[in-house]
């Protein structure tokens, strides 16, 4: 059996606002909303990837903060193997390149996630 696919993602805060976006026409999952974050190269940790991920997808530069979970989820092509990091921006007035948008924690239960993210959106939104 293969080894799950590592995924790093960062959960980026701030001021009490969180960080998504939303997946294009013509991928997999398109137009549900997800948080910043794709595959960590070899040779590389879940948080270099996370910042990585952030900066290439939103412009944003973010500082790690810790560990939040490390999930795996099965879809029909594999399983992936998600790391999950609360991160913050490093400047205060961080605008994120669309589609990426800042919204507030308590309207994350609005937004359709992918079915991998359903562990974590429990935990954000119940405290």
């Amino acid at each position: 059996m293969p080894e799950p696919a590592p995924i790093a993602i960062a959960v980026v805060e701030h001021e009490g606002q969180v960080l998504i976006g939303q997946r294009p026409a013509g991928v997999a999952l398109a137009g549900y909303w997800e948080f910043p974050g794709g595959k960590i190269a070899t040779g590389e940790t879940p948080e270099a990837a996370a910042a990585r991920e952030c900066r290439e997808e939103t412009g944003l530069e973010v500082r790690i903060l810790r560990p939040l979970a490390t999930l795996d989820h099965q879809y029909e092509h594999g399983t992936v193997r998600l790391h999950f990091l609360a991160a913050e921006p490093v400047a205060d007035a961080a605008i994120p390149a669309p589609p990426f948008r800042w919204i507030p924690r308590s309207e994350l239960g609005d937004y359709r996630f992918p079915p991998a993210n359903a562990g974590i959106l429990k935990r954000l939104t119940s405290g």
